[in-house]
């Protein structure tokens, strides 16, 4: 059996690695395509690397652009691979522009298309993701839900027959990457001169909360007004923006500096007093780690991690400031993300169904 894997920004990386390991332990082929979405070394190459899963197959190198430009650049690109490849199984992960691109290719090319992380909505339609995941979920041929929540959202939408509930391969990676930095001083720490529990870590780089000057000037006078330092793991785009706006990123208790390599980013939130961030990928991330997580977004696909307390939602700098000294929530057992081996389930049905 062959798959191609088509990613192109740092979660789908994530998500990724367990899936390469998982193929390669199974004797499956795995052909690896990176669009090329994220083009910031920090946010792309060096994922691979951290998280062994070694250099893409193909690099299409499609870089920044308009929704339109960028995802008809990779359309045009991917139709060449496919061609090419003609795999058993084309694999596209989450929500970004690069899942709807390779989904909208292999179908019209008659490949069988496999959605990981399918069936998360947050009923906003404001955002381009709900757009691609979505347009996505209704275009596969198989839809690999993360959790019972997503299974059904996908038969509310007549999908339940194509929909097989795997577990969250982000747990997966996550438990591994959190045993190999278990014990290891977050880097953090050394360069802000700050101890365990005494600061929070930020991303913030959502259109919604980026785009507009007032927007993000509010956003960032909030975490420039919290009770301890805050490390804002500066992503290209609100470095962008910020410079654009005249908006300066470092200032009251706000820190900023460029993003981490992936276990360094685990262990800097597993040190941290919470974190803040608008990323579907580090809420649930924060949630694994039962570290607090205030997210400043209106709405949120990881409902369970409302549900159990470990997320807030906040958009005001008086809801931040709320949600971030907030007392710690109760301890939990419960798993709605998987017991870590969602990428063994998800070779396994792509196998029994090539």
């Amino acid at each position: 059996m062959k798959i191609i894997s088509v990613v192109g920004a740092r979660p789908q990386f994530v998500k990724l690695a367990p899936i390469h390991h998982a193929a390669k332990a199974a004797g499956v082929e795995h052909v690896i395509v990176h669009t090329g979405q994220h083009y910031d070394p920090m946010l792309s190459d060096v994922f691979f690397e951290d998280l062994g899963i070694g250099t893409p197959d193909v690099h299409l190198g499609v870089g920044s652009g308009s929704h339109g430009v960028q995802t008809g650049a990779m359309l045009s690109a991917l139709d060449a691979v496919f061609d090419e490849h003609r795999p058993d199984w084309v694999l596209v992960y989450g929500d970004t522009n690069s899942t709807v691109a390779a989904a909208l290719s292999a179908v019209k090319m008659h490949i069988p298309v496999a959605h990981l992380e399918a069936g998360l909505r947050s009923f906003n339609r404001r955002m381009p993701e709900e757009h691609n995941r979505v347009m996505t979920d209704h275009a596969a041929d198989l839809l690999l839900a993360p959790t019972q929540v997503a299974v059904e959202h996908l038969e509310r939408e007549g999908l339940g027959e194509r929909t097989v509930l795997v577990g969250d391969v982000m747990t997966d990676v996550l438990f591994d990457v959190r045993d190999r930095v278990a014990g290891r001083t977050s880097t953090l720490l050394a360069e802000f001169g700050l101890g365990e529990g005494a600061y929070y870590l930020a991303t913030i780089h959502r259109a919604e909360n980026t785009d507009d000057p007032a927007r993000l000037a509010q956003v960032v006078s909030a975490l420039a007004g919290l009770d301890k330092p805050v490390i804002l793991l500066a992503h290209p785009r609100v470095v962008a923006k910020a410079a654009a706006h005249g908006i300066d990123l470092t200032q009251g208790s706000l820190r900023a500096r460029a993003p981490l390599a992936y276990p360094d980013l685990i262990a800097a939130a597993a040190a941290s007093a919470g974190v803040v961030t608008d990323s579907g990928g580090l809420q649930k991330e924060a949630f694994l780690l039962r570290v607090p997580c205030t997210t400043v977004r209106t709405e949120t696909e990881w409902v369970e991690t409302i549900d159990l307390g470990w997320n807030v939602l906040a958009n005001t700098a008086e809801e931040i400031a709320a949600g971030v000294t907030r007392p710690r929530p109760s301890a939990t057992d419960v798993a709605p993300y998987g017991d870590g081996h969602a990428a063994e389930r998800v070779i396994a049905v792509l196998s029994e169904r090539a």
